[in-house]
Formats: C-alpha cells, sequence, structure tokens
C-alpha cells in the first residue's frame, strides 16, 4: 500500500487559506544532533565548488573528456577506407536523407537509364515516381534468362520525420505509400554491358514521345528497341504487349563479336545518331535514316590503342564527341574528319580511364574517373593539339584521390555544374560540391579526418555500385544499381 502523509489540521488550513505562513514546530531538544558523515572531507562549500562535480578538479575531467572525444573520432567509420568485421553491418543515417528506398530485380543489373516523363519538371512532392531501363546480367549458363527491363518505380516516399518536427513545406499532408516496382520484359539472349535511351520529341501531341533504347552486349551485337508501348502500358489498364513489340527494330553487328561497353545517342539530333565502341578500340556511328532504318558507317574511327570504355556526345556541337580508353588517353572527335582520326589526344592516366561525363551547363568542362580511384575535372578550352599527333599532357582543374578502387561511374548534376556523383568500387556513391575552395591555410582534411577533402558532400554505402545517373525531372534525386538491386535516394545536402 502506498503511503499517504499527515493531513493538516482545520485551523491550519484556514491559516494557510489566509495566505499565512504555518508556525515552524520546534525541535525535540531530546533528539541527538544529526552527523554529517561527509564532515571530515568536506570542510565548506568553497571546497566542493572547486573541486568540481565529481569531485575531481575540473582541468583534470575535462582533459580525459577531450581524450575520450578524440578516441571517438579515430573511430569514424568510412566506407572505402575501414573493412567491416565479420558479423558487422552499416546502417544508413535516417536524419541525412529526404529519401532512401532500395529496390531488388530477379539478376543484378550492370547498366541502366533513367526515362524522362510527362509528370513535369523540378517535383518535390511524395510519393515519386520514376521511369527507367536497364540490361540484367544473368549467372553463366543462364544467358537465356537475361532480359531487358522497361521499370516503373513509384511509391517512393520520403523519410519519416519526427512529430515534433516543423516543417513550412506545402505537403505536410503527403500520401504515404510503399515502393513499387513494376517491369515490363524483353528477353535477351545476352548480358547487357550498357544501355542508353534516347526519346525524340513529340510529334503529335495525342501520341507520347517515341523511346528507343540501345543496348550493347556481351555477344558484341547493338539491339535497337522501340519500348513506347512498354511504357504506355503501365498507364494504361488491360493494355497488351504483343511479341512484335518487343522485338528489336534493328540488330547491329559492326563490332562481330567483338564485345563492348561504349553507348552514346547525340542529344542534338532529334531522329537517332548513335557511337557505340568496342574492346579492340574501334567506334562507329549509326544514323537513322528517314525511313526508319538503321544505317552504319562501316569506317570505324580508330586511334585508340585498347578498349573504348566510355564515349560522350558534346552537348552543344553535333559533330563532335570524345572517347576514353584503357590506354589512359581521353580523345575528341570530329565526324567531319575523312582521315576517321581524332582531333585532340590526352594522356589523363597511367592505368585505364572507365567513366566520362561532359557538362551539359559549362561544355567546356569534362569529368573523368580511372582504374586506380581517382576523378578529375579538365577544362578542354586548355587542351591544344600536340606535334605528331601525340598526346598532350594538360593538368586537371580539380583531381580527388578519396577512392582507393576504380571509378564505375560519374555523373554532373542536371542543373547545378558545381555538383558531381561517383560511384566506385569501395562500395560508394559520393557527392561532391566543387564551388568549395581550399584556402592555403585551410587543412585538406574534414573535420580533423585525414583524406577527407571538403568538397566531400556526402558517402553513400552501395555494395559492388556500378552505375549512377541523376534525375532530370526531380532535383537532387539519384539512383544507382549494384549487386543487391537499385538504390533510390535523395540527400539533404544537394
Amino acid at each position: 500500500m502506498s503511503k499517504r502523509g499527515a493531513e493538516p489540521g482545520d485551523k491550519e488550513l484556514d491559516a494557510l487559506k489566509g495566505g499565512q505562513r504555518p508556525e515552524e514546530i520546534e525541535a525535540d531538544n531530546g533528539a541527538g544532533e544529526f552527523e554529517d558523515e561527509y564532515e571530515d572531507e568536506f570542510e565548506s562549500e568553497d571546497e566542493i565548488l572547486e573541486a568540481g562535480v565529481d569531485g575531481r578538479p575540473d582541468e583534470e575531467r575535462e582533459a580525459e573528456e577531450q581524450k575520450d572525444a578524440m578516441e571517438v573520432d579515430e573511430q569514424i567509420f568510412i566506407p572505402g577506407r575501414h573493412k567491416l568485421e565479420a558479423g558487422e553491418t552499416l546502417a544508413p543515417d535516417p536524419s541525412t536523407y529526404v529519401m532512401l528506398h532500395n529496390l531488388t530485380t530477379s539478376w543484378p543489373c550492370l547498366s541502366f537509364d533513367i526515362l524522362r516523363d510527362g509528370l513535369g519538371d523540378h517535383r518535390t512532392s511524395f510519393p515519386a515516381t520514376i521511369y527507367a531501363v536497364s540490361g540484367t546480367q544473368a549467372e553463366a549458363g543462364q544467358e537465356k534468362e537475361n532480359e531487358l527491363m522497361v521499370m516503373k518505380l513509384s511509391g517512393l516516399s520520403r523519410m519519416e520525420r519526427a512529430k515534433d518536427e516543423e516543417s513550412d513545406d506545402e505537403d505536410d499532408e503527403e500520401e504515404e505509400a510503399d515502393p513499387i516496382l513494376e517491369s515490363k520484359s524483353i528477353p535477351l539472349s545476352s548480358t547487357t554491358n550498357r544501355i542508353r535511351a534516347h526519346q525524340s520529341p513529340q510529334t503529335d501531341s495525342s501520341r507520347p514521345a517515341t523511346t528507343l533504347t540501345a543496348t550493347m552486349t556481351e555477344s558484341g551485337q547493338v539491339l535497337i528497341h522501340d519500348i513506347t508501348p512498354h511504357l504506355a502500358s503501365f498507364d494504361t489498364p488491360g493494355a497488351v504487349i504483343t511479341p512484335q513489340q518487343s522485338k528489336p527494330l534493328s540488330t547491329l553487328r559492326m563490332h562481330k563479336s567483338t564485345e563492348g561497353y561504349a553507348v552514346d545517342w547525340s542529344p542534338l539530333i532529334p531522329q537517332g545518331k548513335l557511337l557505340t565502341g568496342d574492346n579492340d578500340g574501334n567506334i562507329f556511328v549509326t544514323t537513322r535514316t528517314d525511313g526508319g532504318g538503321w544505317a552504319t558507317d562501316s569506317r570505324p574511327f580508330t586511334g585508340h590503342e585498347n578498349s573504348v570504355e566510355e564515349i560522350q556526345w558534346s552537348p552543344t556541337e553535333r559533330n563532335v564527341f570524345s572517347s576514353a580508353s584503357s590506354d589512359g588517353t581521353v580523345k575528341v572527335w570530329d565526324l567531319r574528319s575523312k582521315s576517321h582520326k581524332p582531333a585532340l589526344s590526352v594522356k589523363i592516366s597511367d592505368t585505364d580511364v572507365n567513366v566520362m561525363s561532359w557538362s551539359h551547363l559549362t561544355s567546356h568542362l569534362l569529368a573523368t574517373g580511372a582504374d586506380d580511384g581517382q576523378w578529375g575535372v579538365w577544362d578542354l578550352r586548355q587542351w591544344k593539339p600536340a606535334a605528331n599527333g601525340a598526346s598532350s599532357s594538360p593538368k586537371p582543374v580539380a583531381s580527388f584521390d578519396f577512392h582507393k578502387e576504380q571509378i564505375t561511374s560519374i555523373e554532373w548534376h542536371p542543373t547545378d555544374d558545381s555538383i558531381v556523383a561517383v560511384a566506385a568500387g569501395d562500395n560508394t556513391l559520393t557527392l561532391w560540391d566543387l564551388a568549395v575552395e581550399l584556402d592555403d591555410e585551410e587543412s585538406r582534411d574534414t573535420a580533423g579526418v585525414q583524406g577527407v577533402p571538403p568538397q566531400l558532400l556526402f558517402v553513400h554505402y552501395m555494395e559492388m555500385v556500378k552505375e549512377c545517373h541523376w534525375h532530370p525531372q526531380i532535383p537532387g534525386c539519384i539512383m544507382g544499381t549494384g549487386e543487391a538491386g537499385f538504390g533510390v535516394f535523395k540527400t539533404i545536402s544537394v
């Protein structure tokens, strides 16, 4: 039973109601004095204050706290630098993400591309919807299970926020939803090394824009598909995709049996113009004809000593493109050249140059990523032809060696030419802000952590990440593909 205190008498209650203080009761003189067992230890309040809250001098306690704090800092886990012990896993900090979703597929995908849609630009409301296309990498011996996947990712909600978190957004009553991955399958008989999409502008407002894909396969073939009906079927109840609609418009065999990874559509030629590069160093140009057919120039562009790893069209000049190779060079070409030789050749690495991205906002900036983990930004205005066709060696305007494994993907932000996304073999997808300048007196370390440059905005952990792309219509949204499937996220940093 709980004990109740003695209740005051009527006289005492009347006195209290009148605002009078109760009379003090004198202590019984017969009771012995209370003995302070700490009396000998602390003689006065002054001594207690001087000794500190835990009985030690403040200086000693603060020194120990600082030591403990430094020990914690030294234990900061950096993905790609530190290895997980057996049984350990990494968990993301939800407070650093606006949106974070992971979606799995039947087989991993080495490559994918995000498709523009009719849902509007500069979308900030949730749940978000994304349309994309990818190709699978089935296990050896099961190549017939490969497929081209036309995908719709919907129900991509924002991260849950604390109940007491205030927000000025107009979307506070956003619908909560579970992420859903829908896909339309197109059978393939070989692994997709690289896939890129091209969308022609609408000629009739009643019909959707034509969406074409170019798939560079492990067998060396390049498959052209029209996936317009597959995309339309997601939002058309009862729509049926016929077998004929899933067949390629054209199968290009100019690479014969030599596989490749370099594919890019021209952004300046609406009907469709395609570049493909292979492991023998050959680059072919294929153009869509007025009748809807496909014509490939049988004479390739040559000049690389090893495989062509990446190709990018110029965002502003319809006859200019660049290529990156495992010979360590980046070359710039002009389609009008009768010799089919490069106009510029620059040696930028002693290892393979795996990936490249041409800025669509500042067309003289080119970002590259190499096999040694270094990535850099180059000013093409500084590239000059060298004598006798040799490779020149200009300096990058920015260079970073944060990653310790090969760079697998790199891409400029579509609306901010200072932001770059980089994926690497150290299981990380990092975001960088090149607008952050480094003063001479400033350390190259961030927050006292060695080897972390101040331009590094964000580190996202993703196992065996192979490729990443920004969404062109959802600001700050980025999508990556890796061993465990697809990751879609938006951080508080971008």
